[in-house]
């Protein structure tokens, strides 16, 4: 029969299916079932045995698309391959595949947990966006115009800043699914971050720190939350290396706090020394019997680090002061101790932030002493400014 569309939708069911075949001995075939439904099949002879494969169904798929898929397999043919082998690898290799649920699972259980301390926020932007559109998918499957419409959905709801964070989440997630070669290619390349990261540059005032802390005691937050918050400020330390931090890494008789290099965001091990105002913090801390200075409810594992966050925006009306994050919290402690005299290098010692250069290199000293006089002089300009009296001066001889 000589296919065109208008004979094939002059064909009729009968009482029982039957086949049609192209002129030419193309191989393509068209199957009539007794309703009707027409069928694109592909026949080919090899080792004497007549096969079949499937292709699609008319009208879904058009008499120029079967004939397209006649030719790729016969191109197989061609090369001395068998199309209906080439078919069950694929189909097996399609039916491994893993969705998207499945590699989020497995990219949160291999590499996040392992190397990400930020891995619960990856968690919470993949359960939140990306699992309840894409879970069911084939990862592979997934394309530019997907990652671009979800982002798009995102930014529509008035969230810019949520949808870059879900593009650095969902681009490492495919990175390595990548590198495990169960992708071919990164659906995320060239996609540019859709919000405008806003540079931040809050720094509390003397007032703002002084309402603040007062403000924590009526704060709707628990004891850890609290002293975390305080010791933030004290101590001018990463919020996450602070909430995760043990007993046993802290020598109480010699004020010092270690954080192992394994601890850090930047992977340098560092010394904070304590001063009294911080030792002051962390004796409310000892009644809770746990591993960590900072148990969750249980006390089998530390606060997370959203639940510092979501506090402090639940309680921004108690706290009486514009809003900021528990990060400000940081710099403010690292601004005010360098408007008070202390150098640039001391503070940035403090803060732990990685140096490069020959500096950095031939610089072995700890600066230790120098830290220690640094945040005692800034934990009492702190106390004088929670008591709104004026600071005593302080010697920083040591510590310019």
């Amino acid at each position: 029969m000589n296919f065109t569309d208008r004979a094939i939708r002059a064909l009729k069911p009968k009482e029982q299916r039957y086949e049609v075949l192209e002129d030419g001995r193309t191989g393509l075939r068209l199957r009539v079932s007794t309703v009707g439904r027409k069928s694109w099949l592909f026949t080919y002879r090899k080792g004497g045995k007549l096969n079949r494969i499937t292709l699609g169904v008319y009208p879904e798929m058009s008499l120029a698309r079967a004939r397209e898929e006649v030719s790729q397999r016969r191109s197989l043919l061609n090369r001395g391959l068998d199309p209906a082998h080439i078919e069950r690898i694929h189909k097996e290799e399609e039916r491994q595949a893993p969705t998207m649920a499945q590699l989020a699972e497995l990219y949160l259980e291999r590499y996040a947990k392992a190397k990400k301390r930020s891995w619960r926020e990856d968690e919470r932007l993949l359960k939140k966006d990306v699992l309840p559109r894409w879970g069911h998918r084939k990862a592979k499957d997934i394309v530019r115009r997907d990652v671009v419409a979800l982002l798009d959905d995102i930014i529509d709801r008035g969230s810019p800043i949520v949808a870059n964070r879900t593009l650095a989440c969902v681009r490492k997630m495919f990175n390595y699914a990548l590198e495990r070669s169960l992708i071919e290619m990164n659906p995320c390349s060239a996609v540019k971050m859709p919000g405008k990261e806003r540079k931040r540059d809050r720094v509390l005032n003397e007032e703002e720190i002084r309402t603040f802390w007062h403000g924590l005691k009526e704060a709707r937050i628990s004891l850890p939350i609290r002293l975390a918050l305080q010791l933030q400020l004290v101590t001018a330390q990463c919020k996450g290396e602070l909430i995760r931090a043990e007993w046993s890494h802290f020598d109480f008789a010699l004020g010092w706090w270690t954080i192992s290099a394994e601890r850090t965001k930047n992977h340098l091990a560092h010394r904070v020394p304590l001063s009294p105002l911080a030792l002051e913090s962390i004796e409310g801390l000892r009644g809770f019997h746990s591993l960590f200075l900072f148990p969750s409810r249980n006390g089998e594992k530390p606060l997370l680090d959203t639940s510092i966050d979501h506090a402090v925006r639940k309680n921004l009306d108690v706290l009486g002061i514009a809003p900021f994050t528990p990060h400000d919290l940081r710099r403010t402690a690292a601004s005010h101790m360098t408007g008070m005299g202390i150098s640039r290098l001391v503070v940035s010692k403090i803060l732990n932030h990685a140096e490069s250069g020959v500096t950095a290199v031939y610089d072995r000293h700890s600066y230790d002493s120098e830290k220690r006089h640094a945040l005692e002089a800034w934990g009492k300009k702190l106390e004088a400014i929670i008591r709104g009296k004026e600071s005593n001066p302080t010697s920083l001889a040591a510590v310019r």
